[in-house]
């Protein structure tokens, strides 16, 4: 299967989930990009992860379980995002034995999974199909529309959006993304995927 490696963008705080967060992955040469909903817990372990230089006292769980898994002679080559149901991400994080080479594969939940690949530096892969219907790609420039737009836009049923046009619609996707309302910003996509399909 052909792969897409996906790059870290950053973390942010939900703007539609009370406590969750917005984990941002990127496909670089497409700059499409992933956002994926975790708990607080994932993310700060995402975080302290991604930041080598910071220690904290007590081992995470992640941090345990990448100790046993190198203590046993494993390594971690690879997470793989493989599929997206009812918004729902599944993915495998792949093993390897250092010495004979033998290779296993663990289902895991993806903010784990990724929390895992940032403490052995493992490449984070999706397929075409997860990025065709759950990625967000960003045609313009910066656009300075107000939030309140993006709101008016989604509020009855995609009512308005099918009044506007493409470039509107891809103003308002900017914004959304700017906004961190990754809701809104799939509701816009696929907006406009149905348009091109239409025109296709």
């Amino acid at each position: 299967m052909d792969y897409k490696q996906l790059i870290i963008r950053g973390i942010s705080y939900s703007q539609t989930q009370s406590g969750a967060y917005a984990l941002l992955l990127e496909h670089e040469e497409t700059s499409v990009k992933l956002p994926v909903v975790i708990g607080n817990f994932e993310a700060q372990s995402i975080s302290l992860g991604l930041e080598k230089d910071i220690q904290p006292p007590r081992p995470l769980t992640h941090d345990l379980f990448s100790k046993f898994v190198d203590t046993v002679g494993y390594e971690l080559v690879s997470v793989v995002i493989y599929q997206i149901i009812d918004g729902v991400f599944f993915s495998n994080i792949n093993f390897k034995n250092k010495e004979s080479g033998e290779e296993f594969v663990m289902d895991a939940r993806t903010s784990d999974a990724v929390a895992m690949a940032v403490r052995f530096d493992a490449p984070i892969f999706t397929t075409s199909q997860v990025l065709n219907e759950a990625g967000i790609l960003l045609d313009l420039e910066d656009t300075d529309r107000d939030l309140s737009d993006i709101e008016e836009a989604t509020a009855a049923e995609g009512g308005d959006m099918q009044n506007m046009s493409v470039e509107e619609l891809q103003s308002l996707l900017e914004q959304a993304v700017k906004e961190e309302d990754f809701d809104a910003a799939l509701e816009i996509q696929e907006e406009i995927k149905r348009r091109k399909k239409k025109f296709d």
